[in-house]
């Protein structure tokens, strides 16, 4: 295609991925009460009271849960979106590692956001609710209990994303298997330092649940570059041979 067809591509994409984002938004739209009760009752079931200092405060709270539920929903068509503007270039060879990629990260994402929701975010409200005393209630902001409830999952669900980013390094020869068992020890304390940055609370508990998945895909990610690295080539072998 030409330049000119090209950008014709790209504008036909994003209309249409604006559109799946308009749908989502409808839908979600459609549900946000009851996911908005939903998440008032998540944020409040270990203590504490919601609460809005600013007069648009509950709107803007109902408004960015169905935006962002939006979102969610349209991701699907606009990474289909992306793939139908990018696969023209590519080889078919590459055609057929860009989707079980995208599944893959798919997944990858929503289970760190699942960990999120299940396990590490309650055991945070229930450590700032441990703080309750009968001089001292807790009672959040409903903008700030929503910022720290979508940094939390967007957290767990980039870090989840470790495997992903082995296979690549893996694949272009950066790292190893080897390198990756070799440093491990390094591995665990920066690990356990990246989560007493990104906890909020002090707690060692609340760190170790940080950490924990880390660990485990840190050591998915040794049995991904083994299985992926990027091995020597043909010649090289040979001539180590002579």
């Amino acid at each position: 295609m030409s330049f000119l067809e090209h950008l014709e591509e790209l504008r036909k994409r994003i209309i249409y991925s604006v559109y799946g984002i308009i749908a989502g938004c409808a839908v979600a739209f459609f549900f946000a009460v009851p996911l908005t009760h939903y998440l008032e009752r998540y944020l409040t079931a270990f203590g504490g009271r919601l609460i809005f200092t600013e007069l648009m405060g509950g709107f803007m709270f109902f408004f960015k849960v169905g935006a962002l539920s939006g979102l969610m929903l349209a991701t699907p068509i606009v990474l289909w979106q992306l793939w139908m503007f990018v696969a023209p270039g590519l080889y078919a060879r590459e055609r057929r590692v860009v989707l079980p990629f995208v599944a893959s990260s798919t997944l990858l994402f929503a289970a760190g956001v699942a960990f999120a929701h299940k396990v590490a975010i309650p055991s945070m409200l229930r450590f700032f609710a441990s703080f309750e005393s009968p001089y001292v209630d807790m009672r959040p902001n409903i903008s700030d209990a929503f910022d720290f409830y979508v940094k939390m999952v967007l957290a767990f669900g980039i870090v989840f994303q470790m495997p992903i980013l082995v296979f690549f390094l893996a694949r272009f020869g950066i790292v190893t298997a080897g390198f990756l068992w070799k440093h491990f020890r390094y591995a665990i304390l920066i690990i356990f330092v990246i989560a007493a940055i990104a906890t909020p609370t002090s707690d060692p508990v609340n760190q170790t649940i940080f950490a924990a998945p880390m660990i485990i895909l840190y050591l998915i990610s040794i049995l991904v570059a083994k299985v992926f690295q990027k091995r020597p080539a043909r010649d090289d072998v040979d001539d180590a041979d002579e």
